[in-house]
């Protein structure tokens, strides 16, 4: 009976081993899996965004509603101002608007947003890096709605 407690006493510490060894890596796992998670996010919230307002911009005149289809994607709201959207916009963050013809109607108006950048909440766990992300452009285009002799 000593020889199978012996063997058993000489176990007790492998599972608390185990576990600080394989801990490091679930958390890293773990941080990287939520901060992708929180980067695809952002990407659809900019990519919705910028359709809102090139859906909003196609039954403006064109060259008209620049700011508001800006504010849109910045804000969420057509006055703008108050908060952003995400935490990484700023009002310097590049919002393009253009008016492509074909003809003499109006074809498409686009909204792009450039290089946004996400930054993760956590720089790096156990010395692996999380961030930060810059996307490519996010773009929308939409349709000019008929606009008669306006256009």
């Amino acid at each position: 009976m000593t020889a199978k407690r012996k063997a058993a006493g000489s176990q007790s510490g492998a599972a608390l081993l185990e576990l600080a060894l394989i801990l490091p890596l679930l958390v890293v796992m773990a941080l990287t899996v939520t901060e992708l998670g929180r980067a695809l996010w952002h990407y659809k919230v900019l990519a919705q965004s910028a359709r809102e307002a090139a859906r909003y911009l196609s039954t403006q005149t064109p060259g008209t509603g620049a700011e508001q289809a800006r504010n849109l994607v910045l804000y969420g709201t057509l006055a703008g101002g108050g908060a952003f959207q995400l935490s990484g916009l700023t009002a310097a963050q590049p919002v393009q608007v253009s008016w492509q013809r074909q003809g003499s109607t109006l074809a498409l108006v686009s909204v792009t947003v450039v290089g946004y950048r996400f930054d993760s909440m956590t720089a790096s766990a156990f010395g692996v890096r999380l961030g930060p992300i810059t996307f490519s452009d996010i773009r929308a285009s939409m349709r000019a709605a008929s606009c008669g002799s306006v256009c």
